[in-house]
């Protein structure tokens, strides 16, 4: 299942322009620009020259002058297409209509428009020089150009000069979409780099759990016995003493191998002694009721699965952890109770699990817990793809029950 990430906006914006907000001034020329707008201007200013020269054969001085000056006046105008490209479009269609030499810098004008705006914006002033270009061979005509040639190769600049800018905004918008894709890219691996480090490190911190609790449940229930009956017999105390050095030990190992697999960085590299350590399955279940039968705790197994290598094996370690965490509470808060298992299933129907203690009999010395173990069994029990319930029984003692799936 591909999960998809989805970014605000804003952020993939402020990645882009680099943290500059809308309000905070307007970005300076690059060299680039100062590049593109001086080639503008000359184009323009040319274009002007010739409808100058023009106009000043075939116009009086004092008409060929005014041309000039509104000409040079457009060209100089240029300057600000990029801040008011709507604006300047409209005004320089406008005074092309008596100032020929202004032609230059309207096509400038509508490439900025046509780059910069949206297609109805593009369209309307579009169509208001096509129409200010007809007007002007009526108002200006040129004894040279026929009018009907005239409009044509008007309207035809005016089409060329639209569609290229345009092709340049498609282009820009093009090279845009694909940055603002590249960042959220790069945005979605950071969020999904970090969501495997934070399962990872819940995935760690539940097997740790389960791994420990049980040995060291075993180490406080036999020491707060110790503490809670120093008058016991010799044997006893050397029984719980016993099962305590034990259990240090194998929690001391516990803690290597799991260091070990931290250390690791990948978990087909190195000599495998600790990558490579073998996990619990439903086969190893006798062995942890068989261990804390002899730490003194009294386990009732009754199960139906004839084959336990028949199970799955993720499903028979979630099986095993569910009764390690089980018995390792039922030690903690009824000690001295007695736990009964009960294991149900085949393929195809999954796997019932029952676990059940009546309420301690005694007082039960003070053992510290947080609570997490039944959360983090409900977890893996989802995770699995079944589901966990817990809670007192009706006899005042606990009862947990799981399903798992069995795939036939």
């Amino acid at each position: 299942m591909t999960r998809t990430w989805l970014l605000p906006s804003h952020l993939v914006e402020a990645a882009r322009t680099g943290g500059r907000g809308p309000g905070e001034g307007r970005p300076r020329r690059t060299v680039r620009d100062w590049v593109v707008d001086t080639t503008i201007f000359l184009l323009a200013a040319f274009v002007g020259l010739l409808a100058a020269e023009t106009s000043a054969t075939y116009s009086s001085e004092a008409v060929a002058l005014t041309d000039q000056l509104a000409g040079g006046l457009a060209c100089c105008a240029l300057w600000l297409r990029r801040r008011w490209p709507t604006g300047l479009a409209v005004t320089l269609s406008v005074v092309s209509v008596v100032a020929p030499t202004a032609g230059g810098a309207v096509l400038a004008a509508l490439f900025s428009v046509a780059v910069r705006r949206p297609f109805r914006e593009v369209a309307w002033i579009g169509l208001l020089a096509m129409a200010a270009s007809t007007v002007q061979v009526f108002v200006r005509p040129d004894p040279t150009t026929g009018t009907p040639l005239a409009i044509g190769i008007g309207i035809v600049l005016i089409l060329l000069v639209t569609a290229w800018g345009m092709l340049v905004r498609s282009r820009r918008q093009l090279v845009e979409a694909l940055r603002d894709r590249a960042l959220r890219a790069e945005a979605e691996a950071g969020l999904r780099a970090e969501q495997a480090q934070r399962q990872a490190r819940e995935a760690i911190a539940r097997e740790m759990h389960d791994v420990l609790a049980h040995r060291l449940t075993l180490l406080s229930v036999h020491a707060g016995a110790l503490e809670f009956r120093p008058d016991a017999p010799p044997a006893q105390v050397a029984r719980a003493a016993g099962v305590i050095r034990d259990s240090a030990h194998e929690a001391l190992q516990d803690l290597r191998e799991i260091i070990g697999v931290l250390r690791a960085p990948h978990d087909d590299e190195g000599d495998g002694s600790a990558a490579n350590r073998p996990q619990p399955t439903l086969a190893t279940l006798d062995s942890l009721v068989a261990e804390v039968r002899e730490a003194g705790m009294k386990v009732v197994l009754d199960s139906t699965v004839a084959d336990p290598d028949t199970v799955p094996a993720a499903t028979g370690r979630t099986v095993y952890r569910i009764v390690q965490e089980a018995l390792t509470n039922a030690r903690k808060h009824a000690p001295g109770a007695e736990v009964t298992l009960t294991l149900r299933g085949r393929p195809g129907a999954g796997l019932d699990l029952d676990i059940r203690n009546p309420a301690p009999t005694g007082p039960v010395p003070p053992v510290p817990g947080s609570g997490q173990g039944l959360i983090g069994l409900t977890e893996r029990a989802t995770l699995a793809g079944g589901r966990l319930t817990h809670g007192p029984a009706p006899d005042g003692g606990f009862a947990v029950h799981a399903w798992l799936p069995w795939p036939a």
